[in-house]
């Protein structure tokens, strides 16, 4: 399927009242009116739980910025401005709850089957089922190219497994990124003065609960967001160390990079190189970054391509 650039959504339809909710199981359903309507008017099911997601939309039809969906996400005034200034899409790609059945465990095949059966004029997320290589990475290009992050791949017998990763379901992109969380911030210097600018990232160390540094940046982020990342870390202060601020682990930041390498700097063993902030994702908990074991999984990925590694790690 087509990994879009946009907002998870999790979908409550009970005849013609609909209740959409963030990932974060914040309920939005008062600021994306014509989400509501459009699945009043394009699902024929008397109860559901959808799966899906919204995108900001441009004249071009081609996708907008993150950061003007999240402004949609978080208004609550001028609704109908809004609505013509930022148009929203939803893709739908899952049913999980169906007219008094939860389909949770049966298979992604049977639910994509029955989610083609009651919607009938909201988009589904566009997907092609193949044993191809070269048909999977055309259908990857033509996503990339119509301004999308890249595809997720599906094991057609996978369930659904709520707040799971699990590796029957994973992301394709053309570029290597992590989501973690910001866990300290040093003071910056010369025009970034007076501004937490240079950020400890984090991955979850699923076997001890704690969250590890795997890098650190100051690279990404407009003055504007500076100043407002500034005012929330210190809101999350824990403590204070020369010129370092250690938070609370709640600023979730997706981050590129081009390389993950070994390095005793950090309790991890890892560095991530030439790392760089390309959104904040404040859809996500700290819970749902990626994990160390996940680093740990990418790296010896990188080895192998480069033939250093041969086998387990």
């Amino acid at each position: 399927e087509y990994k879009f650039d946009g907002a998870r959504v999790q979908i409550h339809k009970r005849g013609n009242n609909v209740r959409v909710f963030s990932r974060r199981l914040t309920e939005v359903t008062i600021s994306i009116p014509e989400i509501v309507n459009e699945v009043i008017n394009g699902v024929n099911a008397e109860e559901a739980i959808l799966d899906g997601e919204v995108i900001a939309v441009g004249a071009n039809g081609r996708p907008l910025p993150f950061q003007d969906l999240m402004r949609r996400f978080t208004k609550v005034k001028n609704i109908e401005e809004e609505m013509k200034r930022i148009p929203l899409k939803l893709y739908l790609f899952d049913v999980i709850y169906l007219n008094g059945k939860q389909l949770v465990d049966r298979p992604y095949s049977e639910r994509w089957s029955e989610l083609e059966r009651i919607v009938e004029k909201v988009e589904l997320a566009p997907r092609i089922v193949t044993s191809s290589i070269n048909e999977a990475e055309g259908f990857m290009k033509r996503a990339v190219e119509e301004g999308h992050e890249g595809v997720v791949a599906k094991a057609l017998n996978s369930p659904y497994i709520p707040g799971a990763r699990g590796n029957l379901w994973f992301k394709l992109k053309t570029a290597d990124y992590l989501d973690l969380v910001i866990v300290g911030a040093q003071w910056g210097y010369g025009r970034r003065t007076g501004w937490l600018s240079d950020y400890f990232l984090a991955a979850l160390d699923e076997e001890t609960g704690n969250y590890e540094i795997v890098g650190k940046t100051f690279k990404g982020l407009t003055d504007e967001e500076f100043e407002e990342m500034t005012r929330k870390l210190l809101e999350l202060k824990v403590e204070e160390e020369d010129n370092t601020v250690w938070v609370k682990p709640e600023i979730v930041v997706e981050v590129a990079y081009s390389e993950i390498q070994r390095s005793p700097k950090y309790k991890s063993g890892f560095a991530l190189r030439f790392a760089r902030i390309t959104r904040i994702r404040s859809d996500k908990s700290p819970f749902e970054v990626d994990t160390l074991r996940r680093v740990r999984e990418l790296y010896q990925k990188q080895q192998e391509k480069k033939g250093i590694l041969k086998g387990g790690f």
